[in-house]
């Protein structure tokens, strides 16, 4: 991962990361896909961005609750507020 002890713990820090990447924030380029994951070797969970080839560009920790009720989010996109 990216770094370590940055790990995303709340909702409201996963939209802010998932509309970073929509708008270029994190200087990725080539950016094709969002998706969560889990670590094969030790079973943390990780949201992550992928290039076209499904190459990993930025993956960031989250926790088993984000990982739990972000799955929409991430799937669906940052809902607007009316």
């Amino acid at each position: 991962m990216n770094n370590e002890l940055d790990v995303i713990d709340n909702l409201a820090e996963l939209e802010r990361f998932l509309l970073s990447v929509e708008k270029g924030g994190l200087g990725l380029v080539g950016v094709a896909g969002v998706g969560m994951a889990t670590n094969n070797a030790d079973g943390r969970h990780f949201v992550a961005v992928f290039d076209d080839n499904n190459k990993l560009l930025h993956a960031r920790w989250i926790t088993q609750e984000v990982f739990d009720t972000g799955k929409e989010m991430v799937r669906n996109g940052v809902q607007k507020k009316h």
